[in-house]
């Protein structure tokens, strides 16, 4: 496993598990040397982050869904300025939005699968109020009966997609062009990049082998949009996506950047620092060393 990881969720995620001081443990046990921390539209782990950090140092992230042509995407910004007032009104505004949207979901999930969720049950073991795909999927997938369903048999062990059930469950149910899928309504991707340019931080373009599905025309109108760089490498890219995603980089003087995605039981085979780099970590530190972002104050 590398020791750097820029792209780590902690439970300020809707689907992440651990605390910003579990994670940190979790990495200073791994000696990992450098860590991003970066929720989904919340920055609220990061100061939290940098006070438990003892060994590794910590850079300010963020993780913010936006859209652009019709697609969704996820935009990191690091080496943000994570007072900003901008970002506690995202973070508040997709949470009304999602508690808004939960009943809808467990509504079109149940209408196009015929599989019966007992909503009252998932809204109250909710703490937020909010109802993600990956919590319908473990509640599901969780019933005794799970396994009478040829539906759910590939999502359960032994089956083609356990290896990450919950999440190619959301996927296959909830995400955009699915049966389940409810529109929230996003940052547009030139306005998160700005965003985060505000902040003094750098925009950088997650896993796009898992958002573009190889859609280079697309990718290069993002990069178009000003942003900083690209996760080139993800636990989500095979080792060509890797070196393609690479290539786009370097041909668009950005920033390659690694990242494994780790959330914790949602995703149970990302592990801290799992992003299969085709760089060894010192080269990857001595590329980033190049930008402004780790010669920014961190802990």
């Amino acid at each position: 496993m590398s020791k750097v990881d820029f792209h780590i969720h902690t439970k300020f995620s809707d689907d992440g598990e651990f605390s910003p001081g579990e994670i940190v443990r979790q990495c200073e046990a791994e000696g990992m040397e450098w860590i991003a921390v970066t929720d989904h539209n919340s920055v609220r782990g990061v100061p939290k982050a940098m006070e438990e950090a003892v060994s590794v140092r910590v850079i300010s992230g963020v993780e913010l869904d936006c859209v652009y042509r019709g697609h969704n995407f996820h935009l990191l910004g690091y080496g943000i300025n994570a007072s900003r007032e901008e970002f506690w009104e995202i973070e508040q505004d997709i949470l009304s939005q999602e508690r808004r949207a939960a009943e809808e979901k467990i509504r079109l999930f149940s209408k196009a699968s015929g599989i019966y969720v007992d909503a009252d049950k998932i809204l109250a073991e909710s703490e937020s109020g909010v109802v993600t795909g990956e919590q319908i999927a473990a509640y599901v997938l969780g019933r005794e009966d799970a396994e009478r369903d040829e539906r759910l048999v590939p999502y359960l062990p032994g089956g083609q997609k356990s290896d990450m059930p919950n999440v190619r469950f959301y996927w296959d149910f909830f995400s955009k062009g699915k049966p389940a899928y409810v529109e929230i309504s996003y940052l547009s991707l030139p306005d998160a990049a700005s965003l985060i340019h505000s902040a003094g931080g750098m925009a950088v373009l997650a896993h796009p082998g898992q958002n573009l599905k190889g859609d280079d025309e697309l990718l290069d109108r993002i990069i178009e949009e000003k942003i900083d760089g690209i996760e080139a490498f993800s636990s989500y890219h095979s080792r060509a996506e890797a070196a393609h995603y690479l290539e786009a980089a370097i041909q668009g003087g950005l920033l390659a950047t690694c990242g494994s995605d780790f959330h914790g039981r949602h995703k149970p085979n990302i592990r801290l620092g799992g992003h299969n780099a085709l760089w060894s970590d010192e080269k990857l530190l001595s590329e980033m060393k190049k930008s402004p972002l780790l010669r920014q104050p961190v802990l």
